[in-house]
This record gives structure tokens, C-alpha cells and sequence, in this order.
């Protein structure tokens, strides 16, 4: 029999609360009374009816929403049960929800006994087990908390670790035991490989969830033997752990990423606060930095390289123990291929930029020894400057000679700062010795033998020829370098590095160590990383080898090329970015600072253009791998003539800006006589009014554009000075602006548009300048322009403008530009001349 108390019950309709019955009990063990509910619906109808009955009013009033065909007990029955009835479900649904949550409580709590019945027998054998060991074994591996998970006498297990007798799990550590020596493993730092044999899988089973709780810091309450999602522990872990008594890792801290078993990609730290990965033949290939100390004192010789089988391979950077730091190549721990060591401490300051083979200076390169403030660019053998070779010294003075193990031999070429000409035998101190011919500016020539004995000076005894009385350009402007250094053969290690990336197929783990580094694996690691090539900047294109390929192929037309390498050659990640900024330290290394010597000029300014061709051909070899790695139509090879038109098309103009701070200051100081002469007549030109200037040019007077002007005789001068052909006067002026041979044409032809415009509106028609009027109304402008260096600019456009511009209009203006320049400087001379003979007439 069950009891149901049923309290009082309010229902709540549009007409307000309805109160029904007291408490009652219902007696359900008859077979029909399932539901108490009803039973007392059945007990209280009769009552409730004869109530109605009487109130009739009152319950239509109540029924206002059925109609009249229904009767009043199924519309009382549809008011008062229905809200009941879903009252009583609702509370049905609660008892079924907790009559679930006390299921799985439930098993909750069986599953709980059973791990608590796991703990008390872990906790049973780590007592045993402290009372089998012996004391030494107990005193060490002992703590109140360490618990014994599985011993391999009880499940016996082989350990690859040496000869192990005892293998002893616990939830921290795993010890091997080996006779009277023990090992102890941190849990986070076990990787298990086991065999499918079943008592193995137990073991390894347990080792898993042991190093997987180790790692989350908690146990989790897994029954052994269960199989959980995720119990696998992760190969890749990042931890810290410090080396005890491991070799060359002794008292070293690691902390970074492990796979099984090895350091890889992170720091290793000494006490001192140094850090590195210690590359070896086990660990991982790829980037990693040693430190080794020396015996002698308390320095390192830090590498930060690429490593492939324990071996230097690749770029990398190795600051030495005595301060001196090399970055560039390596093969197997050896410089090899093209790198740049400098010492920069105060004692011996210097600096090496070339080549290297088997660890020592061989082929080209530039050696700067600070010390004395001399430069060697040329040949190196083993170490030593050995064959031809260009010394240029601080004070201006330049000489090319044969060296031999570090020591001139033979005659050669001695460029004095006065621009004076030695050609024979003299002595590092640039002292003339022996037989040699003289040539002094003005033209006169010493040819005899030369010495120079101790407080006598310099003696000579030869011929003095004065029959010249002008100074020879050609003698004055000798170029050193061309024939001794072929352009092809300088910094082909750059080139050569290069090559075997292409070659190989520009396979990623050599694009790694191509030229810079890729990975930075911590603060502490980019601080101390200095760059050669791989400065970091924002990237406009991807690094990855791939996304280059893909992308090389999609912008092969030459709007969309030009583009594209313009945002690659500003790339550190970009292979035609880092070939660039490793071609753009070579050229600073030779021609900047004491290499800025005017008889340096032409070896720049090919190795200019050679640098544009040998990019654009190997753009072309990435392109054609990038094609057949796609499967396309590989692209038809160009001939000699129309690679060379798009080297300097496409190339020269977007890495020109790299090179021209270097390059046009030695066209300044090669044409710096010629740009004096015409800066003086540019002052003279200067004073002049706008009127007595057009006069003075022979400028026809039709053409003047001061027609509004009112002039008397007496007024010979402009009303409104330097406004005659202003536009045409600024247009010139923005030839400084750009670097760009291509531009700069562009801006003396907008120039030549301008002044024609200008004559075109003063006499009222469309008028096409001949050469006669256009010369003395160019020479007008450029008097009014006041460029600066003018020849300088005009002979680096002569020397690197595209080929196919010659003969054609830029040709023309470029032409009349450089008579206008000619011109001045020659009206210069004239007057100096006759300055002079003036002077020498009395």
C-alpha cells in the first residue's frame, strides 16, 4: 500500500484561484486505484457537482470560453484535470532524472573503491618494498609520497639500458637497479618503445599513464588496464632538466623542447649564463649553437651554425674566445665558400669579406687592416695575399702588384693622391726603388732610377721630359682591377651557394642553411644573433620554398614580374632577397670607406651590371624548376643578347638603389675635377639676369618669353628674375631624385616637353625645336637648374642605361645635355687660360 499525502492545491485561470480539498489519504492496493490521483478526483466529484449546481451564474461566468453544446461536467473536467495532470508529470520526470544520477553515482562509487583498492595495494608493495631494499638503495629512493607502481621482479621486463637486474616503476621516477649502482629517471623525460608481447604491453601500459600524469601533474583515477582516450603521452615535450654528470653536459641546463629523449630546437645553459644546443651526431640536424671553452682562460668559441651529422654545414655565425667573429659558410666543422671574419677590438682591429677553402683565405677577397688604414682587394692562397692584388690607403694612394706569400714582387702601378702616375719598383712604405718612369698631372715625365738613402731623401738620376704642357685624362683616370679580376670570377662563392641550392632542387632543409637563419628559438638567442644576410623586416612574400615556386610561375608577365621581385629582393626570407643582401655586403666591403678611390671606378660599375645579369639567370633557373616541378611548358632559353636587355630591363633598376651610395660617390670623385670647373661657371651664369643671360646664349629673341615686358634701352635687365622657363627649370631639378638610369631620361625628356611647351605658347603655335635653338635654351635651364655633380649623373646614365635607348631620343637629350656640361666647363678653361697667360706675360 502506498500513501500519497496530498496538500492543498491551487490552480491559477483567467478568473483567478480555485481552492480544492483537504488532506487525504489514499489507499492503493486495490488492483484499479493505480493512480491516487484520480481516486481522488472520484471521491470529490459529487461534492464539488452539487456545488455548481447551485451557482450557476457564477460558473457560466467561469465557462465563458466553451459554447453552449458543451456540457458543463467535460468543460469542469477540462478546467480542473488537465493542469493536475501535467503537474504530476512534471514531478514524474524529476524522480526518473534521479533515479539516473543515482545509477551513475553509483558507479562512480564502484569505480572509486576500486582505485582505492589500487592505492592500498600500491601503498602494500612500496612498504614491502622499502623493507627488501637495502639501506643505501632505502635512504636514497625513499619519500612519504612516492608510491610503487610495478617492480619487474613481479613482472619480470628487459630494459635496453646497459645490463639492468632490477627494473622499479614508481608515479615520479623510473629507477634502473644494476648491481650496487643505481639510475633514476624523471618520469616527463621517459619515452617507452616496448614489444607486443602481453607482459611488455603491461609494463608499457603503466609506463605511459605514468609519464602521462607525471606530465598533467595529477593522477587521473585510471583503473590499469582500462583504455582511456588520449593515454598516449606526447612524443614533442617541453621541459626543463639539468645535466649532472653527463659529459660535456655537466652542470648544463636544458630547457625547451624534447623528442625521445633529445634536446631539440631549444637553450642549453651553462652557470656563467652561457647558452647554446650542443649539436651531435644523435641529436637532430638543423640549427644549433656550441659552446666550447678554452683551457687557457675563461672564454668560449660560441658556434651558432647549421649542423648535419655533428658537423658545422652550412651558414652559421661563430663568435671566438678572442673576440673575433666569422660569419659565412661551412663544410663538415671547416669555412668553406664565402664569408666575412672581422676582429673589431682596439689591439689589432681587421677585416676579412671573400673566400674560403679547407678554413684559410684562398681565391678573391677584400682584407682591411684598420690598423695601419690599408685595404687589399685580390688574391689570397692558404692564407696568405698571393698574386694579383690592389692596395688602397687611407690618405688616397693606390698601387696595384704581384704578391708572393704576403711580399710584392716585380714591378707595378703606384696612383698618387695628386694623381701623380708611378710605374716601377718601391717598397710597401711607398718608397720609389730602382728603375721607373714618373708621370706628373700636367703631362711632364722622370724616367731613370730612383733611391732613397738615409737623410738624403729621394734621388734620382734620368730624363725629364716637360714637351707636354696639358694634362692627359687617359693618364690621370687609370682604372685598376679589369684585367687582373675578371668580373665573373669575383664572390662566385655567393653564386656557388646559390647553384647547389638550385641544383639540389631547393629542397627546404638546404634553403635552411642557404644564407641565414630561419629559426629563432628565443629572446636570448635573437638578442645574441648578429645577421649577415637575413635582417628581419616585414615580409610582403612568403619564406617557404614552395610558395616562391608557386609564385614565381604566376607573375611571369613583365609589369607583374617587376612587381614581384621588387618585393623579393626587400625580403630577408626571399632566396633572391638574401643573394642580394649577401652581393650588397661584398660591394660595401670593397668600395666603401678607404675603397671609395676614383681608379676604382670602372671594376664597381661592371660589377654593377654583372650582379643584374647573374640574378636574372638565376631567376631564370628557378623559374624553369618551379615549371617542371608544376608539370607546365618549361619557358624557351634566351640568347646571350636578350638575357643581357632584361637584366637591365628588370633587374639593374630595382637593385641599383642597394649599390648607388658607394657607386656614385666614386663617379663623383672620377669626374670631380670637370664638376668643378662647371659648378664655377654655373656661379658665374648665375649673375647674370635672365635677359643678359638669353643674350649671352644666343638665344633668339622671338623665343624669349618676357614679351610683356615694357624695356628701354637703358633697362637691359628682367623685371621678374630666374622665372624664364621655370617649369622646365624644377622638371630638371628632380634628376637627383631618382637612382634609376630609366627615370632620370625620363625627367630630362619631360624637360625637353617643358621648354618646348614654354616656346610653343610664346609664339602661338605648335613649334618643334631644332638642335639650334634647343642647345642654348637647355644650357639656359641647366644654368637655372644648379645641379650639383651634373657629370657625375650624366656619365652613370651614359654608363647604365639600357642598350636599346642608344641611338633613339634619350640618346639625343642625353646628348645635348652632355654638351650643355661640356660647354660650361670649357668656357672654365678658357677663362683660367687666359687668367694664366695674363699672369705670365709681365
Amino acid at each position: 500500500m502506498v500513501k500519497v499525502n496530498i496538500q492543498t492545491l491551487r490552480f491559477s485561470s483567467k478568473f483567478g484561484s480555485v481552492k480544492l480539498g483537504q488532506e487525504q489519504r489514499l489507499d492503493t492496493t486495490k488492483r484499479g486505484d493505480a493512480c491516487p490521483v484520480m481516486n481522488w478526483y472520484l471521491v470529490d466529484w459529487k461534492p464539488c457537482s452539487e456545488f455548481w449546481k447551485t451557482h450557476k451564474t457564477a460558473l457560466k461566468q467561469f465557462l465563458a470560453d466553451f459554447t453552449s453544446e458543451t456540457s458543463i461536467p467535460v468543460a469542469l473536467h477540462t478546467v480542473l484535470h488537465k493542469p493536475l495532470r501535467d503537474h504530476v508529470q512534471q514531478y514524474a520526470l524529476i524522480l526518473t532524472r534521479l533515479s539516473e544520477a543515482i545509477g551513475k553515482v553509483t558507479r562512480l562509487f564502484i569505480l572509486l573503491q576500486s582505485f582505492i583498492s589500487q592505492v592500498l595495494d600500491e601503498a602494500c608493495l612500496t612498504k614491502a618494498l622499502w623493507k627488501s631494499l637495502g639501506h643505501k638503495l632505502t635512504e636514497w629512493l625513499c619519500v612519504p609520497e612516492r608510491r610503487l607502481l610495478e617492480d619487474s621482479k613481479n613482472l619480470p621486463v628487459f630494459a635496453s639500458v646497459g645490463r639492468t637486474n632490477r627494473v622499479l616503476l614508481f608515479d615520479d621516477i623510473l629507477v634502473l637497479i644494476q648491481g650496487n649502482n643505481c639510475q633514476s629517471f624523471d618520469l616527463k623525460l621517459v619515452w617507452v618503445d616496448g614489444s607486443g608481447s602481453e607482459k611488455p604491453a603491461v609494463w608499457q601500459w603503466k609506463l605511459n599513464q605514468a609519464v602521462r600524469q607525471a606530465l598533467n601533474g595529477k593522477r587521473d583515477f585510471p583503473l590499469w588496464g582500462e583504455a582511456r582516450e588520449g593515454s598516449e603521452p606526447p612524443v614533442h615535450r617541453c621541459f626543463k632538466y639539468v645535466f649532472r654528470a653527463e659529459g660535456r653536459f655537466k652542470n648544463a641546463a636544458y630547457e625547451g623542447e624534447w623528442y625521445w629523449g633529445k634536446p631539440h630546437d631549444s637553450l642549453v645553459k651553462w652557470p656563467p649564463g652561457y647558452y647554446s644546443i650542443i649539436p651531435d651526431g644523435e641529436l637532430i640536424p638543423g640549427f644549433g649553437i656550441c659552446l666550447v671553452p678554452l683551457l687557457s682562460e675563461d672564454r668560449y668559441d660560441c658556434y651558432k651554425c647549421h649542423w648535419c651529422e655533428g658537423k658545422m654545414r652550412g651558414y652559421g655565425i661563430c663568435e671566438y674566445g678572442n673576440e673575433t667573429v666569422y660569419k659565412g659558410y661551412f663544410n663538415d666543422n671547416l669555412r668553406q665558400g664565402f664569408g666575412i671574419l672581422e676582429n673589431p677590438s682596439v689591439e689589432q682591429p681587421f677585416k676579412y669579406t671573400g673566400q674560403w677553402d679547407n678554413d684559410k683565405k684562398n681565391g678573391y677577397g677584400v682584407w682591411d687592416d684598420k690598423d695601419r688604414g690599408e685595404r687589399y682587394i685580390g688574391i689570397w692562397q692558404d692564407d696568405h695575399r698571393h698574386g694579383q692584388g690592389i692596395v688602397v690607403t687611407q690618405s688616397g694612394v693606390c698601387y696595384q702588384r704581384t704578391f708572393h706569400v704576403d711580399k710584392m714582387v716585380g714591378s707595378g702601378i703606384l696612383l698618387l693622391e695628386n694623381d701623380s702616375i708611378y710605374e716601377g719598383n718601391f717598397t710597401r712604405d711607398l718608397t720609389f726603388v730602382g728603375k721607373g718612369k714618373l708621370t706628373f698631372s700636367n703631362g711632364f715625365t722622370l724616367e731613370g732610377t730612383f733611391s732613397n738613402k738615409s737623410g738624403q731623401g729621394l734621388q734620382t738620376q734620368g730624363i725629364l721630359n716637360t714637351s707636354s704642357d696639358q694634362q692627359d685624362a687617359s693618364i690621370t683616370k687609370v682604372q685598376l682591377g679589369l684585367d687582373e679580376f675578371p668580373v665573373e670570377k669575383r664572390w662566385q662563392g655567393i653564386y656557388d651557394q646559390f647553384l647547389g641550392f638550385l641544383h639540389s632542387g631547393c629542397k627546404e632543409e638546404m634553403e635552411e642553411s642557404f644564407t641565414g637563419f630561419h629559426i629563432q628559438t628565443s629572446r636570448e638567442l635573437r638578442k645574441s644573433q648578429e645577421y649577415l644576410f637575413c635582417e628581419r623586416g616585414p615580409e610582403d612574400v612568403s619564406g617557404k620554398i614552395e610558395d616562391v615556386l608557386e609564385e614565381l610561375v604566376q607573375h611571369q608577365e613583365l609589369e607583374s614580374l617587376q612587381c614581384y621581385l621588387q618585393k623579393a629582393f626587400k625580403s630577408s626570407l626571399h632566396p633572391l632577397g638574401k643573394l642580394l643582401k649577401a652581393l650588397t655586403f661584398a660591394f660595401q666591403a670593397t668600395y666603401s670607406g678607404i675603397g671609395a678611390n676614383k681608379h676604382l671606378l670602372n671594376m664597381a660599375q661592371e660589377e654593377v651590371k654583372y650582379y643584374a645579369k647573374k640574378i636574372w639567370e638565376l631567376y631564370q633557373g628557378l623559374l624553369h624548376l618551379a615549371l617542371e616541378q608544376k608539370g607546365q611548358p618549361l619557358a624557351e632559353t634566351e640568347d646571350g643578347e636578350k638575357s643581357d636587355l632584361n637584366a637591365y630591363r628588370v633587374i639593374l633598376p630595382l637593385i641599383l638603389p642597394c649599390f648607388y651610395p658607394e657607386l656614385f660617390m666614386l663617379y663623383m670623385l672620377y669626374h670631380e675635377k670637370e664638376d668643378d670647373l662647371y659648378c664655377q661657371g654655373i656661379v658665374d651664369l648665375s649673375l647674370f639676369p635672365d635677359i643678359k643671360l638669353l643674350e649671352v646664349l644666343d638665344v633668339q629673341k622671338h623665343l624669349w618669353p618676357l614679351k610683356d615686358l615694357t624695356l628701354t634701352t637703358n633697362q637691359r635687365r628682367s623685371l621678374v628674375k630666374d622665372k624664364c622657363f621655370l617649369s622646365a627649370t624644377e622638371c630638371l631639378q628632380k634628376l637627383i631624385t631618382t637612382v634609376d638610369p630609366r627615370e632620370k631620361l625620363e625627367i630630362l625628356q619631360k624637360t625637353y616637353e617643358e621648354i618646348e611647351s614654354t616656346v610653343s605658347r610664346v609664339v602661338e603655335r605648335d613649334y618643334k625645336l631644332p638642335m639650334d635653338d634647343l642647345l642654348p635654351l637647355l644650357m639656359y635651364v641647366v644654368s637655372r637648374a644648379r645641379i650639383q655633380h651634373l657629370g657625375a649623373e650624366i656619365h652613370l646614365i651614359r654608363d647604365l642605361m639600357d642598350p636599346t635607348n642608344e641611338g633613339g631620343m634619350y640618346d639625343f637629350l642625353l646628348t645635348a645635355l652632355e654638351s650643355c656640361y661640356e660647354h660650361i666647363q670649357k668656357d672654365m678653361r678658357l677663362h683660367q687660360r687666359e687668367t694664366w697667360h695674363v699672369a705670365r706675360d709681365p
